[in-house]
């Protein structure tokens, strides 16, 4: 079952359409806060590991790939589409989307991982 995961920031736009999506905005800790990883992305290993470092991370990583699962075994053919979304779309969502396309390549999906807010510039809030 092919898989396509979408990592965005809501302060951006809003959440794209999606069978799954899940919302890192308010029972994780933004890395935004620390100033030592404000300004850098899900493609610096410090984010990437303060991110999964996260009491529920990993957790919240294993419940989404069932439930993808689920939505694979399902009836209907198709892609099976997942959004994961936190504030800026350059921190959590990434790292979180990355961690999941991992867990299901592992488990046989084929999987793409696109993100539409990784790259723009810092929301100053």
């Amino acid at each position: 079952m092919d898989v396509t995961i979408t990592s965005f920031g809501y302060l951006h736009d809003a959440a794209p359409a999606a069978d799954l999506t899940i919302d890192l905005r308010h029972h994780f800790r933004d890395p935004h806060v620390s100033p030592e990883l404000r300004y850098m992305t899900a493609n610096d290993e410090p984010v990437r590991a303060a991110v999964l470092a996260t009491s529920g991370i990993r957790q919240l990583v294993d419940a989404a790939a069932v439930a993808v699962t689920a939505f694979a075994a399902g009836p209907s053919a198709g892609t099976v589409s997942v959004a994961s979304g936190c504030a800026g779309g350059r921190h959590r969502a990434p790292t979180f989307a990355r961690a999941l396309a991992a867990r299901l390549t592992e488990a046989g999906h084929t999987v793409t991982v696109q993100h539409r807010d990784l790259d723009k510039p810092v929301v100053q809030r």
